[in-house]
């Protein structure tokens, strides 16, 4: 990525829109109501032979206030002093607003690279308000309609330029930073140790995702794990409506953070932004490898966190139960142990992940979260021998055979392991069907407990091995012609 463009604009003027063509995908929420994009997203950008860092910006606002519009607004202008090129998108059939003048004025004093685009500009409809953007001081307007896809190529124009004016920048830092990289020497063999052990890398980052109902703090949670106020948060429930994902160094590790929406019950959404939120929320659980599932610790356990964690062992995700704003609890022993009760009581397919208390706003709890997340994942990915397997079904035997339902003895006489993400295992045995459920959870605890798996979704499966004679069913040969013909034949 040679640089950064921030799509910046009055609300319901296209942003989103045109922030999914350049991506080539459907990731921020697109809806008719101003006002659906809150957060900054970041996208890889193509256009032509262009690869840029495209960012989707909330509508700018006219409020200056602590008001969640005045705190919309300082975070887009926090993305257009970061970013190396601003798209300032104006409506054409609209024409230029009073707030449209207001904003081109900002962006004029800030300096920077601004681009003018007029979007929704096909039609006649149209034509006025672009030649009114000329009025704004930016220079001709781009005409572009990100619905249908027209005007790519001037936009590509305009931006190549400016990309190689900034790829000789990039050019520049990375000789720079080859000079000082060269007189660091590396320990023979340290290259190969790297390699043979496998750790989530830049190019494939571990993902993490962070759910809860609304308020529970997952935005000042990731804010805190940022260090900075990456992410719009503040007293109001329902804040978050995209799916934010964030690329980020936790502790040396790579990390691709995913924060959701608010998941309440779903007889309570009524509003089509919010379903469309949610759906976006649940798609972020299933491309995810670890779910922290944020709980309010004052009322904690509700219908709806019990759901979603659910919903991660269904999806076979690695789960951490993070108990956020620990810092208003009085005494925390005694609660602390009410709730590990309660979450045994209420979450037996989760026994024994681990409930780590926090605190997002004051930062206290989050190193311990961060070894938790690192831990349920290497076990999510743990693998077992399958002699050690073998071996530990032989005890769990002898220590509780196996029921014989109708006076049929059920033998389990194999075991391995199939797959990691989650750990799957498959047991060769005579009448699966008969075997009971009650014994499968014996089993499947005694591999939580003997092979340190606490909190991971273990997948149990039942095979039966048949009869292993190999040549039964197979049609019995003719041999009397052949007998007939080798007594006729002569001896010698």
């Amino acid at each position: 990525m040679t640089f950064s463009l921030a799509i910046v604009g009055r609300p319901n003027v296209g942003k989103s829109t045109l922030f999914n063509r350049l991506v080539g995908r459907r990731l921020a929420l697109v809806d008719d109501q101003p006002g659906v994009t809150r957060d900054l997203r970041e996208g890889e950008a193509r256009l032509g032979h262009l690869r840029f860092t495209v960012i989707d910006t909330a509508g700018l606002e006219e409020a200056t206030d602590e008001s969640l519009p005045g705190r919309m607004r300082r975070l887009t202008e926090r993305a257009v002093e970061q970013a190396d090129i601003c798209l300032f998108l104006i409506d054409a059939r609209a024409g230029v607003l009073p707030a449209d003048e207001i904003f081109a004025d900002i962006l004029r004093r800030k300096g920077g690279h601004v681009i003018l685009g007029a979007n929704k500009a096909e039609g006649r409809a149209a034509e006025g308000g672009l030649l009114e953007a000329y009025a704004l001081g930016l220079g001709e307007p781009v005409a572009l309609s990100a619905e249908h896809g027209q005007g790519m190529d001037e936009l590509r124009s305009v931006l190549e330029p400016l990309a190689e004016r900034f790829a000789e920048r990039a050019e520049a830092e990375a000789a720079e930073a080859d000079v000082e990289i060269g007189d660091v020497d590396i320990a023979e063999g340290e290259e190969e140790a790297e390699e043979a052990a496998w750790a989530p890398s830049e190019a494939r980052p571990l993902k993490v995702a962070v759910v809860g109902r609304p308020n529970a703090g997952k935005s000042t949670l990731i804010n805190a794990i940022l260090g900075e106020d990456r992410l719009l948060t503040g007293p109001e429930a329902g804040i978050t409506r995209d799916s934010i994902a964030l690329n980020l160094g936790w502790g040396g590790v790579p990390v691709r953070l995913f924060d959701t929406a608010g998941m309440r019950k779903k007889a309570k959404i009524d509003d089509k932004l919010e379903k469309m939120s949610v759906s976006d929320g649940l798609r972020a659980v299933k491309f995810a490898e670890v779910i922290v599932v944020l709980l309010d610790a004052q009322i904690p356990f509700e219908q709806q966190d019990l759901r979603l964690a659910d919903l991660a062992e269904r999806e076979g995700r690695a789960v951490v139960v993070g108990l956020n704003k620990w810092d208003l609890e009085d005494d925390k022993q005694a609660r602390l142990k009410e709730l590990k009760l309660d979450f045994e009581r209420l979450l037996p397919k989760l026994r024994g992940a681990p409930l780590i208390t926090l605190s997002a706003k004051t930062g206290r709890g989050l190193e311990r979260l961060r070894e938790a997340v690192l831990t349920a994942h290497a076990t999510w990915n743990r693998r077992i021998s399958t002699a050690r397997l073998n071996r530990w079904l032989e005890g769990m035997l002898s220590a509780h055979p196996p029921p014989a339902p109708g006076g049929r003895r059920i033998k389990l006489r194999y075991m391995t392991q199939v797959k990691t993400r989650p750990p799957g295992f498959v047991i060769m045995c005579s009448h699966p069907d008969a075997l009971p459920e009650s014994y499968e959870r014996y089993l499947v605890n005694g591999l939580r407990e003997d092979f340190d798996m606490p909190g991971t979704p273990i997948r149990l499966h039942l095979r039966g091995q048949g009869d292993r004679n190999p040549y039964k069913g197979r049609k019995k040969p003719n041999t009397t012609s052949l007998t007939k013909h080798l007594k006729g034949r002569p001896k010698g």
